[in-house]
This record gives structure tokens, C-alpha cells and sequence, in this order.
């Protein structure tokens, strides 16, 4: 049946849907970019039960709800979508596989998926080259103090724009956070062969070999300071970048 046919009625289990009290602000968060895992745990079980139906509503809008293997769910615009879409930064990216390198870790388990700032910090500086970290920066850094101090402000503002996508949940004021399972989003290469975490690992590297070694002051990573708006910034071209969300 064809939901864009005005002489046919609309899917019961769609309406139904629809109708759900849930549903306005579920909407307004997948549209924005969001991931919804099983952690949150209503507005996954409604994307479950009314799986197939919302696919279809979505259609319209030519942008997909896709359930990915490990379980979470994330519009993915086409080309034609009539909703807004923002593609990820560069660096935003690279934390973002750091992310999904840390939940593939043996640590993980070991404390329940909550890492801190300092641990995600280090892994980030561990696994790049830091003179690329820096280009991040501009094109000028130099590795100086000041440059540390802003790469290290562009990384919290990833840290909150992959908070705001659903792809970390802050644990009070502990400065900790747990990694959801929809970091997968930045590891789709690596769902397959014998060991991920090497796999990761290498996509992380991508031909870098430089470890830093000095470890530069930290403030939070995660802090309440106010968010900064979603750009359009990438170099990146893969389709696992482009998210439904602001233009």
C-alpha cells in the first residue's frame, strides 16, 4: 500500500505508531542525527515493534531507518532525502573509531563499559600520529601548549557531538562515561573476520605510526559547556558519515 496514494488510509500499525505518545519526540531525535540503542529502552522497543511500518514512513522522506547488526537504529539519507543531512568531521570520525576501539576492548567488560576522559584521551593520543592530530588544529600547529589546549577543546566538542548522536552516555558528574553499542556505526568494517579490536586498530592507524609519548594538561571532556552546532565539515566520503540531521 502505498503511503503517498491520498485515496488509500494509512497502515493501522502505522497509525498506531504514529499516535504513540513516544513517537513526536523519537522523531525530532532520529531526524536529528540520533541512535537509538537498547539502553533507551522505550523508544528502541517502539522502533522494534513498528519496524517494517516506520520504514515505510521514512521512505517518504527518502531516508532509510536502518537496524543495524548490533541492534541500534539511525535514519540514513539518500541523496534525494528531504530531511536534513550533516556529515561528520574528520576528527569526529577518528574519535569516533577510538570509541568503538575502546568497546571492542578486553577493558570493557572489565569495568562494565564506563571508561573516563583521561582513558580515551590517552588511547586517542596512543593510536595517531600527533602531528596529524595537530593539522586538525590548523594547518600552522606546531605542537605547542597552546595548540595541546585546543586540539584537546576540539575533541571534547567531538566527544559532545557523539553524545548528542547516542553514541555515549555520561554518568553524572564523574566525568565518565559508558560507550553504546551504536559506535558500531564507526566500526561496520570490522563486523566481520577473526579478530575486530586488530581490525579497528588498523583503522585507526591508517598508515600512522607515530606514538606520543608527553602527555598534555586535561580539563573535562565531557563538560555542560554549551554545545556547539553540527557542521558539514568532513573530508570524508563513506556512507557511514553522513547522518540524517541539520543541514
Amino acid at each position: 500500500m502505498s503511503l503517498t496514494d491520498t485515496n488509500e488510509y494509512m497502515p493501522e500499525k502505522l497509525v498506531k505508531a504514529i499516535a504513540n505518545p513516544l513517537f513526536p519526540a523519537l522523531d525530532s531525535q532520529l531526524r536529528a542525527g540520533r541512535h537509538v540503542s537498547s539502553d533507551d529502552l522505550d523508544n528502541h522497543a517502539l522502533l522494534s515493534d513498528y519496524e517494517t511500518e516506520l520504514a515505510l514512513f521514512y521512505q517518504r522522506y527518502h531516508v532509510e531507518l536502518v537496524k543495524a547488526p548490533e541492534g541500534f537504529f539511525y535514519l540514513r539519507p539518500r541523496s534525494t532525502a528531504l530531511i536534513g543531512r550533516s556529515v561528520l568531521s574528520e576528527l569526529d570520525m577518528l574519535v569516533g573509531k577510538v570509541l568503538c576501539f575502546l568497546y571492542l576492548s578486553p577493558e570493557r567488560l572489565a569495568h562494565e563499559g564506563i571508561f573516563s576522559n583521561q582513558e580515551l584521551y590517552d588511547e586517542l593520543l596512543a593510536l595517531t600520529d600527533e602531528k596529524k592530530l595537530m593539522k586538525l588544529v590548523t594547518h600552522r600547529a606546531s605542537g605547542s601548549d597552546l595548540d595541546k589546549e585546543k586540539l584537546l577543546e576540539k575533541v571534547r566538542t567531538s566527544l559532545r557531538r557523539l553524545r548528542r548522536l547516542g553514541m555515549v552516555v555520561t554518568i553524572g558528574e564523574t566525568g565518565k562515561f559508558r560507550i553504546s553499542e551504536a559506535v558500531f556505526r564507526f566500526g561496520a568494517d570490522v563486523r566481520v573476520g577473526d579478530d575486530m579490536r586488530e581490525a579497528q586498530l588498523r583503522l585507526i592507524r591508517d598508515g600512522e605510526a607515530v606514538v606520543h609519548t608527553q602527555e598534555p594538561s586535561q580539563g573535562s571532556l565531557l563538560g555542560d559547556d554549551e554545545e556547539m552546532p553540527l557542521d558539514a565539515q568532513s573530508q570524508q566520503g563513506d556512507e557511514q558519515t553522513e547522518l540524517a540531521g541539520e543541514a
